[in-house]
């Protein structure tokens, strides 16, 4: 019975190699940071891992998970509606609220759980989502669930968003749906000017705030803060496996009706097991440390300025995406100027 499907799998597989396009896992034998050890045993410098704040092996967080684990377990074996929630859920719940100025939470395994179970929740055929069209696959597919009529504008292209908006008019509701910060290209949404349309055309607005929450902003508090729109956004989307200490698990904040209802009916939600207690530990911890100090964030806005302005960017050459992070000390970013450097010369494409 496999053999045929088989025979397809691998040469769709040596398709997928001949473009250069297959993808093959590096091993890492350190934690992760910004110094890492990788298989078999090779010391690079790490500039592609969302860790933005430098806590996947913060020492402090490590201690929270294993006090969380000693008190409350290892795992929950549960979802949150049977015996799933434990009071660190809901604390971890409290701080996420706490951090994004918004009513409520509500967590999940990851955010692409988190953008999966939102819209089906909250929409009928009867409404609208109006989506970037760089937005992460996670809202894409998010969006396919849900049996709302779909437009989408051009990536921070607020002309199209106003045409979108204006025949949207025919739907119930309205949500614009937008990356905060898009992975790719490292832009800005134009949340204040998005926001500015939502409220002339009567749209509610969601932000994925996964590669922006602990990056923009004066504190790093993400697009509310970086636009002062605290209270114009209905709902954040975001992760814990970035800058908040890279391990796992998602959320959902915004307003409480919104909050409620997922509870209700959001079936990444309702069918998936409880976040470990270890990871929710560590992520009270973690939000305790961003209220106690802009520390982390200084610091890579600190890096992130001197890797700016090292850089040699050729004009109208393809873009190489770089993670920085607060991790990384002054030498790990000249080292890595000095790389491009060498290589862009290698291959001609800077002088």
């Amino acid at each position: 019975m496999y053999g045929k499907f088989q025979q397809h799998l691998a040469a769709e597989l040596q398709s997928i190699d001949e473009a250069g396009l297959y993808k093959r896992e590096r091993i890492i034998t350190s934690p992760q940071r910004a110094a890492i050890k990788v298989a078999p045993g090779d010391d690079v410098l790490n500039f592609c891992a969302n860790n933005y704040l430098g806590l996947s092996d913060s020492p402090r967080l490590q201690a929270a998970a294993t006090r969380a684990m000693q008190e409350h377990g290892y795992g929950m074996s549960s979802v949150r509606f049977i015996c799933g929630t434990q009071d660190l859920h809901k604390e971890l719940e409290a701080s996420i609220a706490r951090y994004f100025h918004t009513d409520d939470a509500i967590l999940y395994g990851s955010c692409f759980d988190a953008n999966g179970g939102l819209f089906e929740a909250l929409l009928t055929s009867e409404d609208a989502i109006i989506s970037d069209a760089l937005n992460h696959a996670s809202i894409i597919d998010g969006v396919r669930l849900c049996k709302a009529v779909r437009y989408r504008y051009a990536n921070a292209n607020m002309d199209e968003l106003e045409q979108c908006l204006q025949q949207a008019q025919a739907q119930r509701f309205r949500i614009i749906a937008t990356d905060g910060v898009f992975s790719m290209d490292g832009n800005v949404a134009p949340m204040d000017k998005i926001c500015e349309l939502a409220e002339k055309y009567d749209a509610l607005v969601m932000v994925d705030e996964s590669h922006s929450a602990g990056v923009v902003g004066a504190t790093g508090r993400g697009v509310a803060e970086q636009f002062d729109l605290y209270g114009r956004i209905d709902i954040f989307t975001g992760t814990l496996g970035k800058a908040f200490g890279g391990a796992m698990g998602g959320f959902t904040t915004g307003r409480k009706e919104i909050i409620d209802m997922l509870r209700q009916r959001s079936r990444p939600y309702l069918f998936s097991n409880s976040i470990a207690p270890g990871i929710v530990g560590a992520s009270i911890e973690m939000f305790k440390m961003l209220e106690e100090s802009t520390e982390l964030h200084d610091r890579l806005v600190a890096n992130v300025s001197r890797f700016r302005d090292k850089t040699v960017v050729p004009k109208g050459q393809a873009r190489i995406r770089v993670q920085l992070s607060a991790g990384h000390a002054p030498e790990h970013i000249d080292r890595a100027v000095e790389a491009f450097i060498k290589v862009g010369r290698e291959l001609k494409v800077i002088d």
